[in-house]
């Protein structure tokens, strides 16, 4: 088991339920938590403030130069980052017809771009020191298409692209590339409907919680043997 004492981890979009759970395990297992958030600073900053050596950053990763300036922010105030999940994300609920070119080019820029960036920048340090965690947030979208939009599903569907590319070129360096696939969860503003209607399409009868994929999002980054992985986490709905 990975001991993430003196570990330093950056975790996006920490404002939100699945971020908010990813950190407080984190911290949990001895890791000094970096707080990303884009807009919403109360709740990242209350988060900092309740974790023991953490501490909130803003970014919006719409810009191209935001992930360098955060990555640069966070080693400034806590150190190398040894453990980056980049968590955040955006979605727009639309039909096909209804994103244009604007639409489109935002959502890959939040949700696909700014990860690469991130993971380009950290990757190096972590295999220079030959220790490094990186885990992406997907989706299921990413494998069925699903119900957001296209923008959405493009955007997911190249993170796990991108993870399997960066996974493969870090292993031998002790550095893990992976990604979680999450569907429905509730308490985010990823859900794409009304939460009873949504329900009745999984076949455990309910929604998922931001503390099951928090607790899945941890084995994986103990886990020094698996890597370049998409692990799907939907109430059994896609089995694969």
């Amino acid at each position: 088991m990975t001991s993430f004492e003196k570990r330093i981890a950056l975790v996006t979009g920490a404002s939100g339920g699945i971020g908010r759970r990813i950190a407080e395990r984190l911290a949990g297992a001895g890791a000094r938590v970096a707080l990303h958030y884009g807009s919403r600073a109360t709740p990242a900053e209350e988060l900092a403030a309740a974790l023991p050596g953490a501490a909130a950053f803003a970014a919006d990763m719409r810009d191209p130069e935001a992930p360098d300036r955060l990555v640069d922010a966070v080693e400034t105030e806590l150190g190398p980052i040894d453990v980056l999940v980049a968590n955040h994300g955006l979605s727009h609920p639309a039909r096909y017809e209804q994103v244009d070119a604007a639409a489109f080019d935002e959502t890959l820029a939040v949700n696909l771009r700014s990860p690469f960036l991130l993971a380009r920048r950290t990757l190096p340090g972590m295999a220079a020191r030959g220790f490094g965690r990186l885990l992406f947030m997907g989706s299921v979208a990413g494998f069925t298409g699903g119900i957001v939009g296209p923008d959405y599903a493009a955007s997911k569907a190249g993170l796990h692209g991108l993870t399997h590319f960066l996974a493969r070129r870090v292993a031998s360096e002790g550095v893990t590339v992976n990604a979680i696939a999450p569907a429905l969860i509730e308490r985010t503003s990823m859900l794409p409907g009304d939460p009873g209607a949504l329900a009745t399409m999984i076949p455990v009868g309910r929604l998922g919680r931001p503390e099951e994929v928090a607790d899945l999002a941890l084995a994986v980054l103990r886990n020094a043997y698996l890597t370049n992985q998409v692990i799907s986490l939907d109430g059994g709905m896609h089995p694969r």
